[in-house]
């Protein structure tokens, strides 16, 4: 048989479940795992279909960036003072807010900020786009479906009061499928949120509530403002890190292992005193 007419491996992952079709995730699962040790497909086929299952169950309250963590844009600056930080911050998209987060007039597409200069007669508030308003619960295979017929990008995630409590892009819904094939930092599973690394240091998901994060390590860390250990680093950088950045929190150290544009993703921590 030449290559060519050799099946793929869905086709021969599709020959495998034939012989005893699963019935529930679980059991899914477990022939997938059965398919990567006898080589019907790589981990990177397998990882992405785990994202796929993954995004059909999660729901948007889980991997939206937190309103605290916002990069927002208030109507009533002026332009000369916006641009540099829409520069800075390096996002397409931005909420745009009248002085409150919570009421956002709709979304600036960065590149409209180029008729700035070409338009003695520009005015922001022309420039914006509606914004969409999603709840916490709304399951992000739907929000996707949603994402491609309309063709938005983003959509502000409100609290059951009304509240906006964060937003959620297309890339950060993608991120679910695709992003753990670039993230070196494996966690086992969702609720295993610290690992120990060599050397006596710490791997720690930057979403870990405080009060997980204090019992694990023996700490107080208190703030009234975020709820994670990742809120609280973010806030003491005072600026959104790069990996490599390190930071000292009391007797702490905390370095940013994976991060992107918009929120931080995983930090290795350290008792090492600042010395």
């Amino acid at each position: 048989m030449d290559e060519a007419s050799k099946p793929g491996w869905i086709e021969r992952l599709g020959a495998w479940l034939t012989h005893d079709e699963p019935e529930t995730r679980d059991e899914l699962r477990a022939v997938l795992q059965e398919a990567l040790a006898h080589g019907l497909m790589d981990r990177d086929a397998l990882d992405m279909i785990y994202g796929v299952l993954d995004v059909s169950e999660e729901q948007v309250r889980r991997i939206m960036i937190p309103r605290a963590q916002m990069d927002v844009i208030d109507i009533n600056e002026p332009v000369e003072k916006i641009i540099p930080v829409v520069i800075e911050t390096a996002h397409s998209r931005f909420p745009v807010i009248d002085r409150n987060k919570d009421d956002v007039i709709g979304i600036l597409l960065a590149k409209d900020l180029l008729q700035y200069y070409g338009n003695s007669s520009f005015h922001l508030r022309e420039m914006l786009r509606p914004a969409v308003f999603i709840p916490e619960s709304k399951r992000l295979n739907v929000l996707l479906r949603e994402f491609r017929a309309s063709r938005n990008h983003m959509a502000i995630v409100v609290d059951e009061y009304g509240g906006v409590a964060g937003l959620v892009t297309i890339e950060d819904v993608l991120e679910q499928i695709v992003g753990e094939i670039e993230d070196e930092y494996d966690f086992d599973d969702e609720k295993d949120h610290i690992l120990q690394d060599r050397g006596g240091r710490f791997r720690v998901k930057a979403l870990t509530p405080l009060e997980d994060f204090n019992q694990a390590f023996g700490t107080e860390f208190e703030d009234d403002e975020f709820g994670t250990i990742g809120g609280l680093v973010l806030a003491r950088f005072g600026h959104m890190p790069k990996r490599g950045e390190t930071i000292h929190i009391g007797d702490w150290q905390f370095e940013v292992m994976r991060a992107d544009s918009r929120r931080v993703h995983t930090l290795m921590v350290e008792k090492k005193p600042a010395g």
